[in-house]
């Protein structure tokens, strides 16, 4: 019989807890070293119209902040644009077509932006 390794994955005290550091999710450091990483990545802003009955989105990815940064950034997009959206995994969904408006905005910030799609 193989002896499993215990991976407290959350806690009654602290919630959620990072299976690699095995701190909270709050107080993980290795999201922080990730997001520094993703530093040099380069940040895509593109439409989609897949899976939404022909509806199209503004898909936004690369940005390199942290989750709960990330989730408050989406908000200002989203109210710069005029428009609702979601966060999922990471990326930003913003409603219509807001590429040329969301490439000014994230260049500004100093990120390299590129145009994918057509």
């Amino acid at each position: 019989m193989k002896k499993r390794d215990s991976c407290l994955v959350y806690s009654c005290d602290q919630g959620k807890m990072c299976p690699q550091c095995q701190k909270p999710i709050a107080q993980c450091c290795c999201k922080k070293k990730s997001a520094a990483v993703a530093k040099d990545s380069v940040v895509r802003v593109g439409r989609e119209t897949k899976g939404r009955k022909g509806k199209g989105v503004t898909v936004v990815t690369g940005i390199p902040l942290a989750e709960a940064e990330l989730k408050v950034y989406a908000q200002s997009l989203k109210k710069k644009c005029g428009s609702g959206g979601t966060l999922k995994q990471g990326t930003v969904e913003i409603q219509g077509d807001h590429r040329d408006t969301l490439i000014t905005l994230l260049s500004k910030e100093g990120w390299v932006v590129k145009r994918t799609g057509g």
